[in-house]
């Protein structure tokens, strides 16, 4: 794990890792619920935490420096979290997440379904069913406000990116694209592999907080 100021106020944790054991998208998550944590206890002082693919960003650091010491006292337990079974605390914690589970009613008629099929070589039913038995989470949020980033599905079954984008993807598209499921939250350019669609708002500028599937959220979808 490295630290890198960013500005005046800010620190970037680099997660980048060569340890096959534990791949980046966990590391990133085992800091993001660590900091989330810390901040609940007033250890932590940040305005924003924001992870990414293989980073995380603390914005508002009104000393970034002590921040980062403190960072560096905290690395031996997020790395040694991310290598042990789990403690009877991170289950009752999963558990906690999973009693907010929320839950996706997807309409799986997406166009690129038998593009899926032959990347996975199985056929249609059996993509839906993987796609329903899975227990996503959201690793992280991009490209479009409220964009979830969905890990879970194994690293065997990543898939390629349309090689033209489509002009316009409809608001609400449930698609695939590398190791991740993502959902539109609005009509955009887009090049991931459209498998469906769900009328699930999930962005809203009045809501607290706009996005309705924020970082570490567990994700189920439904076939409707």
């Amino acid at each position: 794990m490295r630290i890198r100021p960013v500005g005046a106020h800010a620190l970037l944790l680099d997660c980048t890792t060569t340890d096959d054991d534990v791949p980046e998208v966990d590391l990133v998550e085992a800091w993001r619920a660590e900091l989330w944590s810390r901040r609940e206890q007033g250890d932590l002082v940040a305005v924003e935490i924001v992870p990414a693919a293989s980073t995380v960003l603390l914005d508002g650091l009104p000393d970034p420096t002590a921040t980062a010491e403190q960072l560096t006292r905290w690395a031996g337990d997020v790395a040694a979290a991310t290598h042990r079974p789990a403690t009877a605390d991170a289950v009752a914690r999963t558990a906690d997440r999973d009693a907010t589970e929320v839950v996706v009613p997807v309409c799986f008629d997406g166009p690129d379904l038998p593009t899926v099929a032959d990347h996975w070589k199985v056929d249609v039913p059996a993509v839906l069913r993987r796609l329903t038995d899975t227990r996503f989470r959201v690793a992280f949020c991009g490209f479009a406000p409220g964009f979830p980033y969905l890990t879970g599905l194994p690293a065997e079954l990543a898939l390629p990116r349309l090689a033209t984008p489509r002009p316009r993807v409809p608001a609400g598209s449930v698609a695939l694209a590398g190791p991740y499921a993502g959902i539109y939250p609005g009509a955009s350019p887009g090049g991931w592999q459209l498998v469906g669609s769900t009328e699930l708002v999930l962005f809203d500028v009045h809501a607290d907080p706009p996005a309705r599937l924020g970082p570490g959220t567990s994700v189920r979808m439904v076939a409707t």
